[in-house]
Parts: C-alpha cells; structure tokens; sequence
C-alpha cells in the first residue's frame, strides 16, 4: 500500500499524475503539486518562496516581505516563522480582514518582494477573505498572492473551484494551497500554481522533498471523490441548502458551512459540546489556544450527508438548552454583522438573507429567534 519514499524517489505513480491533472483543471492553473497533508503544502510553499520570487527579479539574495491575516491556519503561522528564521523575511500580521492595514503595511514596506498569504474562508470564524479587495490591492502593490483553499475546495464556486473562483479572481491568485480531507474526504493536500511555481516547490519545499508520498487508494480515492463531487452537484447545493435552513431557524446570519456558536467560556463550550453528543451531535468545543481566551466556541460543520430533518433536530437541541441554561449562557453571536461590499453583493449572501432580513449599506440587522 505505502508508496516506499518520496515523490521524487519512486513514490510518483500515473494515479498521483491524474490526480494533480484534475486539481489543476478544478483550480484553473498549470500545474499542481500534492503533498502529504495540507500542513505540509503551506509549510513547502512558504519555505520555498523565501527564496526567490522567480521572474520578479534577477537578484536572487533580494529578501522577501510576507504578510499574512491574523487569523491564519496554524500551518501558514508556522510556515512564516520558519521562513523568518531561515531567510530573514520581514514578517507582517495584519488585522483580520483589515484592508486599509494591509494596505498600510505594503505601502510602508521598502522590500521588492512582497508576499500575501491568507486563507480564503477562515476555519474557526466562518467568514471569507475580502478577495475583490485583495485582487484590488495586488493590481496596485504587485505582490505574490497565496490563498489557503481548505475549507472553500469543492464548496464554493459554480465549478467547486473554491472561493476565489466564487468571487472571480482566480486569475489574480499565483498560488492554491488545499486539503484532500475537507469536502473531498481522504487525506492530503496539495499546491495548485504555474509550472515554474510548482517546479520551484518541488526543489525547495523540504516538507514536500522530505516526505514520503501519499499512498496510491489514498489518491485514487481523492480522484474519485472529485469526479463524483463534479457529476453530483446536488451535493454542493444541498450543504448550501443546510446554511440557509439554519440561518433561517435560528435567526442567525451564516455565510458559510462553517457556523461557530460563541460561548466564551470554555467549561461551558465543554459541556454544551457533551450534552449535544449525548443527543447524538458532534459538534466538538474549540478552546484556547485554537481560538483566543474567551472565545470558545461550538463549530458547527455542515456537510452533504446531513439532511434537513438533522438541522431541525440541531436547532431544537440548541434551543433546549438555552431555555434550561438562562440568561447566564451568552453564546448567541451579536445581532449585527457585518460584510466586505463584495460579499453583500454575492449570490452566497442574497441566498441566506431570504425575504425576511434587511440589508443597509454593509449592515445587516437581524434579531434572534433562539
């Protein structure tokens, strides 16, 4: 079963070659580079870009700029700490989604090379990169665009391209970090980009280099889930489906799959999370250091294989236990939220809001029911 070694020993076979072929065609690039995990792509990609921007500049010793979200997947944060310690990258967080601060910090930055990395929809939050905003700012700082694609692969997008194929910029991302184990359901991740891009990775990322190569049922599972995942599309419209039905029952605006119940104290996300598996809920407590102190949170994850019946029993259940809990259990999110222009303007949005919210400027105001 195991593939014996590394990619770029023995362990690259024509099913990992089909596979790559078909993530490049989902994700509308060259080339594509599979990896391990996801962790690992993030890790190879930021290694190796820290070395050289290729066609930006003949000198090759020019230092690098990485700006990268503060709420970044764990795996980019590590991927910068260590390209800061092996090639003196200048390292810049920006405010969460702020982008008159990232705007800031490049303008400020005297390096050549700027990189931005950020994740396209954002694991614990639920909420999406400003990608219009993003594409704006690269046209006018041409920095290197790299997006973690996790959570948006096969979820977002009329193709199931992702979230920048949802908002139109696929084009403007130079790199496409992602996950075999999302909505595809195996193992693995991979880096979608150029064939310089990928070419570059290969010789550079250690994490990609030095590890042995996913198994052959493990990619040609991955393919196959793809395939049907394409054919199906039933599937995506039905996770889509679930957002609106919750949104709607609980009087709450989600925009993603991803719908986070704050708690803020962490014992009490503890025992919400055991009281709601014992009505036959998984739905696992987020706590520190995932998530800052005071944030703890239920993740909610909604997928193709639950029903609608499921998502009524959810919120009967959430329901049951803020009536025996009281008003002591503040876990309901504020009732205003707030969206970038170009997220008031999406389909994604238009959907969930129905016919029975309000949408002002960049406000929406709704009141829960809950």
């Amino acid at each position: 079963m195991g593939p014996r070694a590394s990619p770029l020993v023995c362990g690259y076979t024509s099913h990992h070659r089909r596979l790559e072929s078909t993530l490049a065609e989902l994700k509308d690039t060259e080339e594509c580079l599979l990896c391990p995990t996801g962790f690992s792509a993030n890790m190879a990609v930021l290694t190796a870009i820290t070395s050289v921007v290729p066609g930006r500049n003949e000198d090759k010793e020019s230092p690098v700029a990485i700006f990268s979200d503060a709420l970044n997947h764990a795996s980019i944060v590590d991927g910068v700490r260590v390209s800061q310690r092996q090639s003196n990258a200048e390292v810049y967080i920006y405010r969460h989604n702020d982008m008159m601060h990232l705007h800031q910090l490049l303008t400020n930055c005297k390096r050549e090379r700027k990189v931005v990395i950020t994740d396209s929809l954002f694991s614990m939050d639920g909420d999406f990169a400003f990608m219009k905003e993003l594409s704006a700012l690269r046209k006018q700082h041409d920095f290197l665009w790299i997006i973690d694609e996790a959570h948006g692969t096969l979820v977002c997008g009329e193709s199931g391209g992702g979230v920048a194929e949802a908002f139109g910029v696929q084009e403007y991302v130079d790199i496409h970090v992602g996950t075999l184990s999302k909505a595809i359901g195996c193992h693995g991740g991979f880096i979608a980009s150029s064939r310089k891009w990928k070419q570059w990775i290969q010789t550079r990322g250690r994490s990609f280099i030095f590890s042995t190569a996913l198994p052959v049922p493990v990619v040609a599972a991955a393919h196959a889930a793809i395939m049907v995942a394409k054919k199906e599309k039933w599937r995506q419209h039905k996770v889509w489906a679930l957002v609106r039905q919750f949104s709607e029952a609980t009087g709450l605006i989600f925009t993603s799959p991803i719908a986070p119940i704050l708690f803020g104290d962490a014992d009490a996300a503890l025992e919400a999370s055991r009281k709601l598996l014992a009505k036959g809920f998984h739905v696992p407590a987020i706590r520190p250091p995932t998530v800052p102190v005071g944030s703890s949170r239920l993740r909610i994850t909604f997928s193709a294989g639950h029903t609608a019946a499921d998502v009524e029993a959810l919120v009967k259940a959430l329901s049951h236990w803020t009536k025996t809990k009281g008003p002591s259990l503040n876990f309901l999110p504020s009732p205003v939220y707030w969206f970038p222009a170009s997220l008031t303007d999406s389909k994604t949005l238009k959907l969930l809001l129905g016919n029975n919210r309000e949408v002002q400027s960049k406000k929406v105001r709704l009141r829960p029911k809950l």
